[in-house]
């Protein structure tokens, strides 16, 4: 079992209350049907730029012996807090899945996409981000809201 490292540097206090959440991006069982896509499942994408992929079962365990490829671990900190008497654990708990399937298909996805990212220089990212920043703002105007639908149980 791996041992949450605290990267946040919380109090003791507020670290005791913390809830760790691991995410697998290539166990299945951690992804809702209705989010599965074949093409961003890392367990059957191979990258043809890096030569990475497919993740099996044991991907974390081989990654630390895999000395010439590069690697890296996020760490999310999220808090919720939302104060109504009676709502506010299934409200917490609510978004706390959310989160948990926003950022499992996140980094999913940003695995199964590395031929599309890995060559960018910064004045390439710059740019997209300029154009995303210009292309939101437009959709904002005229389009309707859109986005991620949240799922219950």
């Amino acid at each position: 079992m791996l041992i949450p490292v605290q990267v946040h540097r919380l109090d003791a206090d507020t670290w005791k209350k913390v809830d760790v959440v691991y995410i697998d991006i290539a166990d299945r069982s951690q992804v809702d049907t209705k989010d599965y896509k074949p093409e961003e499942d890392p367990s059957k994408f191979k990258s043809v730029k890096t030569g990475r992929g497919p993740l099996g079962s044991d991907w974390k365990k081989e990654l630390p012996k895999k000395t010439d490829c590069p690697h890296m671990c996020a760490y999310k900190l999220v808090t919720v807090k939302f104060k109504w008497w009676g709502l506010q654990n299934k409200v917490e708990n609510f978004i706390q899945k959310q989160e948990k399937r926003l950022f499992t298909n996140f980094h999913r996805q940003l695995f199964c996409w590395i031929d599309k990212w890995i060559e960018l220089t910064m004045e390439d990212i710059r740019r997209m981000e300029d154009d995303t920043r210009k292309e939101l703002d437009e959709m904002r105007v005229k389009d309707p809201v859109k986005g991620m639908v949240a799922l219950e149980d």
